[in-house]
């Protein structure tokens, strides 16, 4: 007989979506914190300190190593996307018509500067 005479709910177990795959759900590792430091790689003692500078500056913090190996590649690419981030854009909410106007006549904005 067929299965689908006693159906009596979904047949097949299906697993959660986190449990496979590697989704993460949980955004709690922010990269620059003191639990989760970058991991930089300079090629010079002093581009260690400018980029020891630019982490203070921005208030985060990083793990630099020191790499003077021949053909060594510096890393810096996590700090430089870090710093290049763009703010929050906000924009200034316009008054609606029966608010007062902002020039400070005390009239109605709809009758005063609209």
């Amino acid at each position: 007989m067929s299965d689908k005479f006693f159906f009596k709910g979904r047949q097949d177990a299906r697993q959660h979506h986190t449990a496979y795959g590697g989704f993460q759900t949980n955004a709690s590792k922010k990269s620059g914190s003191k639990k989760f430091p970058l991991k930089l790689v300079v090629t010079s003692k002093a581009r260690k300190q400018q980029i020891e500078a630019l982490v203070a500056d921005a208030q985060l913090y990083a793990d630099i190593t020191l790499d003077t190996s021949e053909g060594s590649v510096e890393s810096v690419a996590e700090l430089t996307a870090m710093l290049n981030k763009g703010g929050t854009v906000t924009q200034v909410k316009l008054p609606s018509r029966n608010d007062p106007c902002s020039c400070g006549s005390g009239l109605k904005f709809k009758k005063c500067c609209a």
